[in-house]
């Protein structure tokens, strides 16, 4: 049986910066790496059919797990669905990322769906993850920064 785990937050930001923040390979090494690890892209097609490829590094460590996978739904500022696979055979299986954007009166209603996490993963884990680089998320994307 493989896990699931649901996010919904609520940014002060347009819909259309946080999508570009899941598809942006800057963007995603500096965010999505969850509290004491880095992130490197190593690749990005990010078009429907396109590939990516990712590496997390345990910064106190230096060990680092690689995972990638396949864009499977892109709609512009809505909507995002990828697939992972953890290059780790001890981490079998597909996951599934789904993240719906929706504009709200003060900024974006964001909602995140991740499932066929491999069993060897605590979900409690993954919430962890997750909020923690939704944390960096808000950060990045909820910034005015003047020009």
């Amino acid at each position: 049986m493989s896990g699931t785990v649901k996010f919904h937050r609520v940014l002060t930001a347009p819909a259309s910066r946080i999508y570009r923040a899941f598809l942006d390979p800057d963007a995603m090494a500096k965010w999505l790496p969850p509290h004491g690890f880095t992130g490197k892209v190593h690749e990005m097609d990010a078009r429907v059919g396109g590939r990516y490829k990712m590496s997390f590094t345990n910064f106190s460590t230096g060990n680092s797990h690689s995972f990638g996978g396949e864009y499977l739904e892109l709609v512009q500022d809505e909507r995002i669905a990828y697939s992972d696979r953890f290059d780790d055979p001890n981490l079998p299986g597909e996951m599934r990322t789904t993240i719906v954007l929706k504009p709200v009166s003060c900024g974006t209603e964001l909602s995140i769906e991740q499932s066929g996490i491999p069993d060897m993963i605590p979900t409690e884990m993954c919430y962890l993850g997750w909020q923690e680089s939704l944390q960096l998320l808000g950060q990045l994307v909820q910034a005015e920064v003047p020009d």
